[in-house]
């Protein structure tokens, strides 16, 4: 019989129940620049440094890897080589090291659930500023628009195998908000408590009062050695137990240590409460905090009082060209830019790094409207990243939520990145 329980607490823990946005979901397969070979981009940053991403050749022909690299003059310095996956996150933003820089997500395995955040300068010779692991994502943006850049992550490296618990079965990983500050790499979670309240409230609705009291009742690490369980009350302990951890992630991980205890307290069985709790933390110890300088102390309280940046209302439209025939230059499951050179002296509007549009499920309506343009208006961060964005016309949802996936390189006033408006016309990809 523990045989038989164990091997369905390892079924159970493939479930996944819910996303909480921004964050991706558990199990969420992310749009990349390269992936297994396919997709690919190029540029020259206005430091002459060139941008190189895209399938890794031999002998003239693509293997189906992904390699990236800097070049300037003569030189050129390999970032990765055989990576499953490279993806850029941003390009020529400061993420306040007081210099344009490149940030590549990488993955060097398909089987590797994380990936690794490397930070290059853009002046020549470009140099490794900075690279994080432990994520399995990470995504730079001016969160709310206040000129300050954040690197959105999450610790799961530290929660996969938590307690016997995969990593495929958390709806989501604790998540970490990091900043540069005077050149040294902050976690700023704290500032964001509302984005944590959020998946508190998302995570509290999902739990019934009968099942926090069956998982009190339990001896919380629901081991194999335990009592021998029906399948239905194991799944319910299971799925409660998770729930509980992602709660007290919630509070830890954004500062709130003391809200944390107490809630562990509240709902883990009393027996187990000391070992669960020297777990979390020295996970915790192990994880990204092992590789930041400081914690700010600020709260949420203190972070809404910045003013919000300017944005430069500019618009521009993307014309069709013979480079560029739909009006923007990412197509599904490839990459380029249709102009290698662009020039970032003084003022410059937003250059496309990745953009996709869903194609139509229906290939009837898809040809009926291959000459139909949407004209979509975007506002674009600091960072490259979309933060708003409104469609002409037709309303059509699937486009506007596929926008936040688009990277650009910002647009820049007087040499320096700043957020903008661009106006855009997509049409269906073909």
């Amino acid at each position: 019989m523990p045989h038989a329980q164990s091997r369905y607490l390892s079924k159970l823990l493939l479930a996944m129940f819910f996303c909480v946005p921004p964050v991706p979901c558990r199990g969420q397969t992310y749009d990349v620049l390269c992936r297994n070979g396919f997709g690919s981009f190029y540029t020259t940053f206005s430091t002459g440094v060139l941008v190189s991403v895209g399938a890794v050749k031999k002998s003239g022909l693509a293997l189906r890897l992904c390699q990236a690299s800097l070049g300037w003059n003569e030189h050129t310095l390999q970032l990765e080589s055989h990576a499953a996956q490279v993806d850029i996150d941003v390009l020529g933003a400061d993420l306040g090291l007081r210099t344009p820089v490149i940030a590549l997500q990488v993955k060097r395995s398909e089987l590797d659930p994380l990936m690794k955040y490397e930070i290059y300068s853009l002046k020549r010779p470009p140099r490794l500023l900075r690279t994080i692991t432990g994520g399995d994502y990470y995504s730079a943006a001016d969160t709310d628009m206040d000129g300050r850049i954040e690197i959105w992550t999450d610790d799961a490296g530290v929660v996969n195998g938590f307690d016997n618990i995969p990593l495929s079965a958390l709806d989501f990983a604790p998540n970490v908000v990091l900043r540069f500050e005077h050149e040294r790499l902050i976690d700023v979670s704290s500032e964001f408590q509302s984005h944590y309240d959020r998946q508190i409230a998302i995570v509290r609705a999902h739990l019934g009062t009968q099942q926090l009291i069956d998982f009190k009742n339990s001896d919380g690490s629901l081991s194999v050695t335990g009592p021998v369980l029906a399948e239905s009350t194991l799944h319910s302990l299971i799925v409660t137990k998770i729930k509980v951890l992602e709660i007290v992630w919630c509070y830890l991980y954004s500062g709130r240590d003391k809200a944390a205890w107490e809630a562990l307290g509240a709902m883990w069985p009393t027996a187990d409460f000391e070992r669960i709790r020297k777990l979390i933390l020295e996970a915790q110890v192990r994880g990204i905090r092992a590789q930041i300088d400081g914690v700010s102390q600020g709260s949420s309280l203190h972070h809404f009082k910045r003013k919000q940046t300017m944005i430069y209302d500019r618009l521009s439209y993307a014309e069709p060209n013979e480079g560029n025939p739909l009006g923007w230059s990412y197509k599904r499951g490839m990459g380029g830019s249709p102009n290698p050179e662009h020039s970032f002296e003084g003022d410059s509007d937003p250059v496309e790094i990745f953009l996709r549009r869903p194609p139509s499920p229906d290939p009837d309506a898809l040809r009926s409207e291959l000459d139909t343009q949407v004209t979509v208006d975007l506002v674009i961060d600091a960072a490259g990243k979309v933060r708003s964005a409104t469609a002409e016309g037709k309303p059509d949802q699937e486009l506007i939520d596929a926008t936040a996936d688009w990277k650009f390189i910002p647009a820049f006033r007087e040499g320096r990145p700043v957020a903008s408006r661009l106006r855009i016309g997509v049409t269906p990809y073909r």
